[in-house]
């Protein structure tokens, strides 16, 4: 895999209401891909051989996906390591009980919200842009009893550098600006 053949594909896109993030959109790209399977893998030995190690996976029981595009990193990387996956959704979307935190966006604020729990979690997303939503994630999942153990992004777009959640650098496969 080569970065720059995969930063070629993301198209800029604005989000938010006015002046919200322009971040590069790669949903659709993985989604209509014909060997959507054979990316995860790749993503997979990305991930595993570059940013966590095997000690870090030994003490993970669970990978939490960041609504919406986490859940597909996520789901695929709990699969592969047979761990179980934790969703982070907006506010209403989960069964109770769930625990909330309330953060600030871009362009506005939400909520996000997931089920208690407990035992080493890995939080992925799909981009680190301010980390508005990375931090919020670290605070809900301590708040639901997990234990953190690190944080994963396909993409870091390079708007915040020297980011931090607490303790934690997130990791990147790939690193753009």
């Amino acid at each position: 895999v080569h970065v720059a053949a995969r930063l070629r594909v993301l198209r800029p896109v604005r989000r938010g209401q006015d002046e919200g993030a322009v971040v590069g959109e790669h949903a659709r790209e993985l989604g209509q891909h014909p060997r959507l399977v054979a990316r995860l893998q790749v993503l997979d030995r990305l991930v595993d051989e570059e940013l966590f190690t095997e000690s870090e996976w030994a003490s993970v029981d669970a990978v939490a996906g960041i609504e919406s595009r986490g859940f597909i990193l996520a789901a695929a990387l709990a699969e592969r390591r047979h761990k179980g996956f934790v969703a982070i959704r907006k506010k209403g979307k989960l069964p109770p009980p769930v625990v909330d935190v309330s953060y600030d966006l871009e362009y506005g604020s939400g909520v996000l919200e997931m089920q208690t729990g407990s035992g080493g979690l890995l939080l992925i997303d799909d981009v680190l842009a301010t980390g508005g939503t990375l931090g919020a994630s670290v605070a809900l999942s301590r708040q639901a009893g997990y234990s953190l153990v690190g944080i994963g992004v396909l993409l870091d777009i390079g708007i915040a550098p020297g980011f931090r959640c607490g303790d934690f650098v997130p990791r990147s496969v790939l690193q753009y600006g």
